[in-house]
């Protein structure tokens, strides 16, 4: 296997010819792959099942794009394209016999490098990790799209142990936005949101702790769902406990429904993993949001936020009323979490370090140093005391979607931006959860909550709304979502690649 390198091959035989045959390939000076790179999962499936278009022709595609693009981007730190060439081939046979293993077959699906995948290293963007083990597991997740089919075409850069909301690290360096590549996608799934942005593959797995599913989709205009906790396995644990979620990333709602279809299944080795849930996440999808209780809060009592994103959000607001829904500007009345969220957050990366040599502390990121000595003065009393306090805020969100269905808000204060800064210039605070407030109490309460697209700012930025729902209510986020995407169709806009 290569890494940052496609393993070189002697050349392969063409895929089995299907009919009708494909699209012609793109015109002269456009991007390798972008008569494919912007189909969705549902559409791929849509095209196998038709014979218009094979796995092995789509994986070839997208691994093209990704070799055009990835050295602007930085979007991925590993690939091994003889094997993704080898998943396509097999999902293609399935399908020319008649027997694709689900939607998914055959469709390019990223990792974001803190998942384990067998036969790939997972260095979780930190130069402490020895990239020489044998990697012989897949996480729950990667497993489960493995058996359903997917093919991995690599695996996406992070923040060091996922560690803060923007994506640079000193073994990977720096993630970059395709809306402009002078800013961040955001973080720590800032690699998976960049490759989705740009059309290198439909769907994407991502991990949040306080919002690193949801500030990169809202900082690069895709869509993420942090479900409820325990609702998708994961394995090993987090460093940072139960803060952390793993889940979809895609461009559209609909795939990352077919996604929750196949992770968010049971797996033994995650002891919090929640009962088994049989639902087809595509039940009731397109039902709308009609009758529904929608609070609608543009700064949660305490956020200062750009007037774009005020606009845009109230946009989003407006088109669910539009839909039925009835929706009313109510705060849900929690001060701001964030000394809770720091003491646990800090408390984490301190547990991490704790058999981290002095050695290999020296080639480890500041920031993150910074917050492992702090995490590190930390009593057992605090973390307990902060436990407590999210206990609290959790009932309080309890009590809260007994009045009301669903909650919507800002996905961030703010549009994304300069790359390679943990806080934007001029931020009065050196740490990212100080421009993230809206994402991380819905961490500590453990509900389901998404970022959807919903507009752009005057610079041609994405901007992204948030929908909440009650633990377990992760089928109606997705609908209400789905409903969101329809009214405001972000689809037609295309970074500026």
């Amino acid at each position: 296997m290569a890494d940052e390198q496609e393993s070189r091959a002697e050349a392969e035989p063409a895929p089995v010819p299907l009919e009708p045959k494909p699209a012609p390939p793109s015109p002269a000076g456009a991007l390798p792959g972008e008569d494919v790179a912007w189909l969705s999962a549902a559409e791929l499936h849509d095209a196998y099942r038709a014979k218009k278009l094979s796995p092995a022709e789509a994986a070839n595609a997208i691994l093209l794009r990704i070799e055009a693009l990835n050295g602007r981007l930085n979007a991925f730190c590993y690939r091994d394209g003889a094997k993704t060439k080898e998943m396509a081939k097999a999902s293609e046979a399935r399908w020319m016999a008649g027997e694709p293993l689900g939607p998914l077959d055959g469709v390019p699906t990223t990792i974001k490098d803190v998942l384990l995948t067998a036969g790939a290293p997972t260095l979780r963007g930190s130069k402490t990790v020895d990239r020489w083990q044998s990697w012989d597991e897949d996480a729950p997740t990667v497993a489960r799209l493995r058996e359903a089919g997917a093919v991995f075409v690599g695996k996406t850069t992070t923040p060091e142990f996922g560690w803060k909301g923007v994506t640079d690290c000193p073994r990977n360096g720096i993630t970059r936005n395709p809306w402009n590549l002078e800013r961040t996608p955001g973080g720590s799934s800032g690699g998976a949101s960049a490759a989705l942005a740009a059309g290198l593959g439909p769907l994407g797995l991502g991990t949040d702790g306080g919002g690193s599913i949801r500030i990169p989709a809202g900082f690069t205009g895709v869509f993420g769902l942090k479900a409820t906790f325990g609702r998708v396995p994961a394995y090993p644990a987090s460093p940072f406990g139960t803060l952390s979620h793993v889940g979809p990333m895609t461009r559209t709602v609909t795939d990352s429904a077919l996604m929750m279809n196949a992770i968010a299944r049971p797996d033994a080795r995650d002891w919090y993993a929640l009962p088994p849930d049989e639902r087809d996440y595509l039940d009731g999808l397109d039902d709308g949001v009609r009758g529904l209780r929608v609070a609608f809060s543009v700064d949660l009592g305490f956020v200062r936020i750009d007037g774009a994103v005020d606009a845009a959000v109230a946009g989003a607001a407006r088109a669910l009323e539009d839909q039925g829904a009835h929706v009313e500007a109510v705060d849900p009345g929690f001060a701001n979490p964030q000394e809770t969220f720091r003491t646990l957050w800090y408390g984490g990366a301190a547990a991490l370090f704790r058999t981290i040599s002095a050695q290999k502390r020296k080639q480890v990121d500041p920031g993150l140093l910074a917050i492992v000595a702090e995490g590190e003065r930390l009593s057992a009393v605090d973390l307990i005391m902060a436990e407590r306090a999210r206990a609290a805020l959790g009932v309080a969100m309890n009590r809260f979607h007994e009045r009301f269905d669903l909650l919507l808000t800002p996905a961030l204060p703010m549009v994304a931006f300069e790359a390679g800064r943990e806080v934007p210039e001029g931020w009065w605070s050196d740490r990212w959860f100080t421009w993230t407030p809206f994402t991380y109490p819905f961490n500590l309460t453990r509900q389901p909550a998404a970022s959807v697209p919903c507009g752009f700012s005057p610079d041609g930025l994405p901007i992204g709304a948030q929908i909440v729902g009650a633990l377990g209510a992760d089928a109606l986020v997705l609908r209400a979502a789905r409903a969101l995407e329809r009214a405001q169709p972000q689809d037609v806009r295309r970074p500026p690649l």
